[in-house]
């Protein structure tokens, strides 16, 4: 199958969920500074799951354009990570308005781990139905960076419960990870 018609899906669900995160920052009533102050913890979820949507965005990009084809499982597949990504508006919310509390914290952690493993689930398929001596596997090669951030959302749930903000830290340090630009696909498809 070709895949023209998954990209293009996945492209229309990410604009999706970008706008739905977007329409949950509600203007304050107030005209002064002051009335921003308690939206302060929306907008940093909101840049949190922005650039996280982004990262998925560009990398699930970069890795279609490595792929030649794909097939139902294939397709299935983008389907799940899809699903976990269109989970992002309501933890950003939830979590948000909480102001960090520690279960909506560990709870959009979660969300990553499972969005984390969908995408290096694709990945695998991918590589599975092009070949390991593909330019997609060697593209890849052992995926350091998906293995670590699946085990650091992993060890980042359960310290929600108990220390929020070293949870939120860590999720910043895999945005930070996988906004180092990687120029492996790039390579390879030139």
């Amino acid at each position: 199958m070709h895949k023209g018609r998954l990209e293009a899906f996945s492209d229309g669900v990410i604009a999706v969920i970008i706008t739905i995160m977007v329409l949950e920052l509600r203007a304050p009533h107030d005209g002064s500074l002051a009335a921003l102050r308690p939206l302060i913890s929306t907008f940093v979820c909101y840049l949190l799951s922005f650039v996280f949507v982004g990262i998925y965005w560009n990398n699930h990009h970069h890795l279609l354009q490595a792929a030649q084809k794909v097939n139902g499982a294939i397709l299935w597949a983008n389907m799940h990570l899809l699903f976990w990504l269109s989970l992002i508006p309501l933890v950003t919310a939830w979590m948000g308005e909480n102001r960090f509390a520690p279960v909506p914290v560990a709870i959009y952690g979660v969300v990553l781990l499972f969005a984390g493993t969908a995408y290096y689930i694709l990945a695998r398929l991918l590589v599975k139905h092009h070949g390991e001596d593909s330019a997609l596997a060697r593209a890849l090669g052992a995926d350091f960076k998906g293995k670590i951030s699946v085990a650091v959302y992993a060890l980042a749930i359960p310290l929600a419960l108990w220390q929020p903000w070293v949870a939120l830290g860590l999720y910043v340090l895999i945005a930070i990870i996988w906004l180092v630009p990687d120029r492996r696909i790039e390579t390879v498809i030139s």
